[in-house]
């Protein structure tokens, strides 16, 4: 099973309520999660929720580390393995679409090595100027990038600087998505809207700032920081004292909904490339609709 959805739509309870109700264990896809450290702004499931079912790849690296998608390809397919290995049913689960899609179609990557000298050039440039740059380097891959992303801007980039062009990947067949029972979570604007500013509320009482100051503590750069978005962004910029704690909120609320609509048009883009996508607006329906899709199938197996 595959558990997508914009932010705070719900995906992490209902990846538990079907993990407990079909002998399931939930694989993170979320780029941030993998971080060891960086547990309320990333929106991390607790001790407690991790005794409900058994989770993968959460707090696998330092954040002092580069955690890519090719590392998350290689590792999530070991936990898939060995989860099916006990018989049991992987449920993939989160908000980094590029992550769930690579890791569903197999999509292959260019070995390209990072390149330090390359990056800290591009990293002083604005978003604009790094996707005028891409445009100009290969309009193909500007084309179907996520314009708003710093680091695949300036990934793609490296790889366009050593390769000439991003190469044309040949993910496996879209039947793949048959062994892939993919449901998206969207609840009604004006109820995610509300969930945003909700949870945002809720995880600064928690302690968010103090898990930014401790992130600090630790030795991460400002920058560094900034460069993990959302929360941990202009958590960073307030406690710089570049933005007022009202600016912070302003903008977190702003940049999350904005967020939230560009995971929609992830979805709505990849449903047009053939991914059967299974709607639901709450967990609910989402439960019921895996019953109604496991019957079917059990229907349509030979007896």
């Amino acid at each position: 099973m595959v558990i997508v959805g914009p932010t705070a739509s719900g995906k992490s309870d209902l990846a538990i309520l079907l993990a407990q109700k079909y002998n399931g264990e939930i694989i993170s896809a979320d780029s941030r999660q993998v971080y060891r450290g960086m547990d309320i702004g990333s929106g991390k499931v607790t001790e407690a929720q991790q005794q409900l079912a058994k989770h993968w790849l959460i707090d696998v690296a330092s954040p002092k580390r580069n955690y890519n998608i090719t590392h998350f390809i290689r590792d999530a397919k070991k936990a898939i393995a060995h989860i099916k290995q006990r018989k049991r049913t992987p449920i993939i689960c989160g908000g980094s679409g590029f992550w769930v899609q690579a890791l569903i179609e197999d999509t292959p990557f260019p070995a390209v090595k990072p390149n330090p000298t390359l990056r800290k050039k591009l990293e002083k440039l604005s978003i604009e100027k790094l996707f005028a740059m891409l445009q100009k380097m290969d309009s193909r891959r500007a084309e179907n990038i996520d314009a708003k992303n710093k680091v695949r801007l300036i990934r793609a980039l490296e790889i366009c600087t050593a390769l000439g062009k991003v190469p044309i990947t040949h993910p496996s067949p879209i039947t793949v998505h048959q062994n892939f029972l993919i449901i998206a979570l969207s609840p009604p604007q004006q109820t995610l809207y509300q969930n945003i500013e909700k949870r945002l509320e809720k995880r600064i009482k928690k302690g968010m700032l103090a898990e930014v100051k401790k992130l600090r503590t630790s030795g991460l750069s400002w920058k560094k920081l900034e460069s993990f978005g959302l929360e941990y962004k202009y958590l960073a910029l307030f406690l710089q004292k570049k933005i007022s704690r009202k600016e912070m909120k302003e903008r977190l609320n702003f940049e999350i909904r904005h967020y939230a609509k560009r995971q929609l048009t992830w979805l709505k883009r990849f449903e047009k490339m053939g991914a059967k996508i299974h709607w639901a607006t709450n967990p609910a329906s989402a439960l019921t609709l895996v019953k109604k899709e496991k019957l079917a199938k059990e229907a349509s197996l030979p007896r």
